[in-house]
Parts: structure tokens; sequence; C-alpha cells
């Protein structure tokens, strides 16, 4: 399984690559005022729902453009380009995200940044890698000393409770704030260790279960704001472990002062 996932997200990547290599060319719509979808995003996701249903027929999908496709208790869970703005914007942060899942337990799970030439996978027990290396968190244990990502999909979709006045209250309080625009990026930089943790508001599914998998396999902790997996993806807060309950303290405190 692993190879195969390897394989899929490498030619992926490619893909992406070629799209974005004729970017003046390149076609893109709008989800809503603020969501980007581009061709490159569909031709990537119909590649990899391709591949996936010749090689396993009868598994599940559930992709970013298309949705569901039922199948058994076997899921494959895609972002075919997790950060379409920065990728129309020819920047560098956006990947591919495929995550495995069998029974509702992340099993396999690949994020492909392919403008940085970085691919990160995880198998569940295995750990986790970069480009075939193994790759840990790192071992910061306080929030002044750490550097942390966020990202506002919630202010894209207008939501009266988004992330501004989390973001005014913990960006004092920690060495730097990052703002990549692909929370699969964020949390596998949490995963390598080149952050110390990652929040945010109203993500789906396809945005995190690969880069979850990749952290908690590189010795990380994600969890919802309550510290618990109730509310996850709609609240996700994804930390090296040693900075995370203090991480938790902010977002429960602002919570209660925004959700009545």
């Amino acid at each position: 399984m692993k190879e195969f996932l390897n394989n899929i997200i490498t030619q992926a990547g490619q893909i992406a690559m070629d799209y974005r290599n004729q970017a003046s060319e390149l076609k893109v719509n709008r989800k809503s005022d603020k969501d980007l979808v581009s061709e490159a995003d569909e031709a990537v996701e119909a590649f990899l729902i391709s591949e996936i249903q010749k090689a396993y027929p009868d598994h599940a999908i559930f992709a970013e453009e298309t949705g569901q496709h039922e199948g058994n208790e076997h899921r494959w869970i895609i972002d075919p380009i997790d950060g379409t703005t920065s990728f129309v914007h020819q920047q560098l942060y956006f990947s591919v995200s495929i995550a495995y899942e069998k029974n509702g337990v992340l099993e396999c799970a690949a994020v492909n940044a392919p403008a940085l030439d970085e691919l990160f996978e995880a198998q569940k027990g295995c750990g986790a890698t970069l480009n075939n290396k193994p790759i840990r968190v790192s071992n910061r244990d306080k929030l002044i000393d750490s550097v942390l990502a966020t990202g506002f999909a919630c202010v894209r979709s207008d939501l009266t409770h988004n992330n501004m006045p989390y973001f005014e209250k913990i960006l004092p309080n920690i060495r730097g704030i990052r703002r990549y625009g692909s929370a699969a990026i964020d949390l596998c930089y949490v995963a390598c260790g080149r952050m110390e943790g990652f929040w945010e508001l109203n993500l789906k599914p396809y945005d995190i279960s690969a880069g979850w998998l990749i952290l908690e396999e590189a010795g990380g902790k994600l969890t919802d704001y309550d510290n618990g997996q109730a509310n996850i993806p709609n609240e996700t807060v994804g930390t090296n472990g040693s900075i995370h309950d203090d991480l938790i303290n902010y977002l429960t405190t602002i919570k209660s002062h925004q959700v009545k």
C-alpha cells in the first residue's frame, strides 16, 4: 500500500507542476468569492481517483472536488492541491495530500510539496519520513520559544467565530508565526521540527488527514481545542506534544469568550 501511495502521489505532484509551469494559461474558477479551484485541482484529483479505482475498485474515496465515492471499509482521503491560492499565485507552498484509512483508522499517508521537492510519508506504527529520511518533532517545551503556523479558512467562509481573536492573543506569547496556506504542509513542518505547533478553524478531513498521521508518527499530537477529538477537524491543533497543553489553555480560554 505504501509503495502504491508513493507512486501515485509522485505522479500527481508532477501533474501539478506541469500545470504550474503553464500558469498564464491556467483556468481558474471560484467556489466562492474567496475560494478558488483550478483545472489543476480537477486534473490531479481525476488522476488519483482513476488510479485508486483501477487498483482497488471496491475502496471508498473522499476527495475535495468530487466528494464521496462509495465503497467498503477502505477509504482514501484526497486533497488534490492543498493551497490552491498559493498555487495560482505561483508560490511554492502547495501540496498534494493523500491518506488511506481502514475502518476509520488512518493507516498510511503522504504529502507531496512538489515545488519544494519534499515528500512526507508515514505508515501507522512505522514512523514518518521526509524524502525517505526519518523525522521527529522538536523538543522545545515553551511557547515563548516556539514558532507556530495558522490559517484563515474560517475568514474565507465569512464565519462569525473566526481565527482573528486567537491570532491576536497567541502571537505576543510565541517566538513567531508562519502562514504557508496549506494545512498539510503546516502539520508536516511541525512533524519534522521546523515549527512547534499549528492551529486552525473550519478545516475538512481532506485538509488534515494525511498531515495528522505524519505528525503523530513523528511523535506529535493532534486534538481539537478541548484537547479531545470530538470536534476535529472543525477545530485543529497539532503540536510537538511538549507545548500542547499550554497552547490548549490559550485556545480554550479564548474560545470561552468567543462562543456563548
